[in-house]
């Protein structure tokens, strides 16, 4: 499988024989004609806390272990004679740990460990199993580590595979970068002193001795293999990727491999693997440190060899360095300021791959594109705005597109969010979560631009009111888009109808959506519905509109249970805020709930299914009629008669079940003792409320 030198000499183990001879008398006299026995002293080993009378005797062997060289030679000669993959893997393996534990420490054995892998890697067979050069990969960069450059100086040189570039060797040495990157050269993961020293010496060493041939070979292998072998070319991109950010940049980004790398990227023809190796690379190139002007410099070079970079393709193929490319534009601009003509220049060239960046963040359902860090950016770019020009609100109605399709459900969760199941509620949790750095960037977007982002809100608005095949999904993101942004404007701007909201309120309040029967959309109208109530208060004309959504099948009259008694909590809310503007709609209110009422005080409250948290459980309804009936303006004998009619129901049924209790026996956990339970909760939220509110 893998292509070993020639194997070395067979270790000769000894084989012990019998021994002829007598050993020295050391107890005792010998009997005649026996040698004479070895003899142990009679006190052994005591254990400890046993009694020094009961000890029992442990006779120590001694432990036999090979010698490093044993172990060496053992480790070469099984990958020179074994045809098995497994057998190769563990001989791998066990030098591996024997190195790192350092128990191969002679000079004469690590030279000839070293002579032997380096041929195993340069004689190494693309067509052998990966975990195979994975794992030959990491044992040479152990060495590299351990030896480089002050023992063995010549290891990439003697590993650099000749021009021009074949499979085999090209895919080892590349795995031999990026085991030497995963392991130590890498600043991802947490280093020791001792790492970071080593690392800071094989880097520097490299930078020194052979990084331009390396480089030269990373571009030969793209150039060369990248239609003959699309798997190995890769690999060497990958490796040039994660080697980037500490070599020179030029020796990458210059106006030879630039141009090469995009072709890659960009061409039909590439493969998916190799084309993502390309634009990592660029990625790299785009994000590597150094001086802000530097970077508007090597960002305006990289413009200059793709004059498309901007495109809504390119941001669909090359996802991440458009995003990255925006991030350090963006990065420079704050640094040197608008003043300065390298930032003035860095902004120019943000806003001219932004729309890939639009292309790029409306795709983020896509595995390889980051929606973090497109939302970092898209957060970033907003804070830098102070008063948006023309060009810079178009862009900020393109960025509330992106956190619109962000925060809608995947119509595959539709059922299972109505219903609310297992899988419904991991759903709706998730997204909440999801939506938590969205809702942030909207805020800020309507800070900046209130009037742009009222503006896209109405747009949605209409298009959910006059298509009759709008989606569950869309309404229900529209509403809460609505919703919250009655979070991000003051009470009085509610209150007055400032700006577009003067025409949102009602037209939300007049509202039927086609999916209104879904618990989702009936639940954020509600809770929007509730959010502007203040809009009432100046504006009373529209108080009936008000009412309709919460005692029709909208709200209270919803077919959901769970629709319904929230309905009820947020009705009991308007109340206690509007109050005297609801006394001229008493009679229909109470019209409206009388069956609600009804239902409350003869439901099966011994049904599971009937019961939820205590602060929805329908009893606010009552209270609710309760604060109407006890209004000051409400005359005394429109409180009597609306008292009567309320309260007899409800002792005639106290009046039942008690005689019905006296015949039948009454227990606590009895169907009939909940009901009776119920109703005295619904007589005292009415009578608390009423009283307190005429006193």
């Amino acid at each position: 499988i893998l292509t070993p030198p020639p194997p070395p000499p067979p270790l000769s183990l000894p084989v012990s024989a019998p021994s002829t001879q007598i050993p020295p008398r050391l107890h005792g006299r010998p009997r005649a004609g026996h040698p004479a026995r070895l003899r142990l002293p009679r006190r052994g080993l005591r254990l400890p806390g046993r009694p020094r009378g009961g000890a029992r005797l442990l006779r120590p062997r001694p432990r036999r272990e090979s010698p490093p060289s044993s172990l060496l030679r053992l480790c070469l000669s099984g990958l020179a004679s074994s045809p098995h993959a497994h057998v190769h893997f563990w001989c791998l393996q066990s030098l591996h740990d024997a190195l790192l534990r350092r128990r191969i420490a002679l000079p004469d054995d690590l030279a000839l460990l070293r002579s032997s892998l380096l041929s195993l890697a340069s004689a190494s067979n693309a067509a052998s199993p990966p975990f195979l050069r994975n794992k030959l990969a990491q044992l040479v960069a152990l060495l590299v580590r351990l030896d480089y450059p002050h023992v063995y100086p010549s290891y990439f040189l003697d590993l650099l595979p000749p021009s021009p570039p074949q499979s085999g060797p090209t895919d080892m040495f590349a795995r031999v970068l990026i085991s030497l990157d995963d392991d130590l050269l890498s600043q991802d993961y947490p280093r020791n002193a001792d790492e970071t020293a080593d690392a800071c010496r094989v880097k520097d060493a490299m930078r020194a001795q052979c990084v331009p041939q390396i480089a030269r070979h990373w571009h030969d292998a793209a150039a060369t293999l990248g239609a003959a072998d699309p798997p190995t070319a890769a690999v060497a991109l990958d490796a040039a990727r994660r080697c980037i950010s500490w070599i020179d940049v030029a020796l990458v980004a210059n106006d030879v491999f630039v141009p090469l790398l995009f072709d890659i990227a960009l061409s039909p023809a590439s493969a998916a693997p190799l084309a993502a190796a390309a634009v990592g690379c660029l990625s790299a190139v785009a994000a590597k440190r150094m001086d802000a002007r530097a970077k508007v410099a090597l960002l305006r070079s990289l413009l200059s060899a793709q004059q498309g970079l901007g495109s809504p393709d390119s941001g669909l193929k090359m996802a991440s360095l458009v995003t990255t490319y925006a991030v350090e534009a963006l990065a420079c601009y704050r640094k040197l300021g608008p003043s300065d003509a390298d930032g003035a220049a860095a902004l120019e060239m943000l806003e001219e791959v932004l729309p890939a960046v639009f292309s790029a963040a409306e795709s983020c359902y896509e595995e390889d594109v980051d929606s973090g860090s497109v939302l970092e950016f898209l957060a970033g770019y907003v804070s830098t705005m102070k008063a948006p020009s023309e060009k810079q609100l178009g862009h900020l109605g393109r960025i509330l597109e992106v956190v619109r399709q962000q925060m809608t459900y995947d119509p595959v969760y539709r059922v299972h969010l109505d219903v609310l199941d297992k899988i419904g509620k991991e759903e709706e949790d998730m997204m909440a979560e999801q939506r938590k750095d969205l809702v942030a960037l909207f805020r800020n977007i309507c800070r900046v631009a209130p009037a742009a982002t009222q503006q896209f809100i109405k747009g949605l608005i209409v298009t959910a009111l006059s298509s009759a095949e709008a989606t569950v999904e869309d309404v229900e993101v529209t509403l809460t888009l609505l919703y919250r942004l009655g979070e991000a404007v003051s009470e009085e701007e509610i209150r007055t109808g400032s700006g577009l909201l003067g025409e949102l309120v009602p037209m939300l309040l007049s509202a039927r959506f086609s999916c209104h029967s879904h618990r989702l959309v009936a639940l954020v109208y509600l809770e929007t519905v509730t959010r502007y109530i203040k809009f009432m208060q100046e504006n009373v004309q529209y108080v009936p509109h008000l009412l309709a959504a919460f005692l029709d099948e909208r709200g209270i009259h919803h077919q959901n249970s769970h629709v319904s008694r929230r309905a009820g909590y947020l009705f009991m809310k308007a109340v206690k805020l509007l109050k005297a503007k609801l006394v001229p709609y008493l009679d229909t209110i109470l019209q409206s709930l009388e069956d609600v009422l009804g239902q409350f005080t003869s439901m099966d409250w011994a049904n599971k299914a009937a019961k939820l948290s205590s602060s929805e459980d329908g009893s606010q309804i009552f209270e609710a009629v309760g604060l109407l009936i006890g209004i000051e303006e409400v005359s005394p004998e429109k409180q009597v008669q609306c008292l009567t009619a309320l309260l007899n129901p409800l002792c005639h049924q106290i009046e039942s079940l008690v005689m019905g209790a006296e015949a039948q026996g009454l227990e606590e956990s009895s169907p009939r003792a909940i009901s009776l339970l119920q109703i005295v909760v619904a007589l005292n939220m009415v009578t608390k409320r009423a009283l307190m509110n005429a006193s």
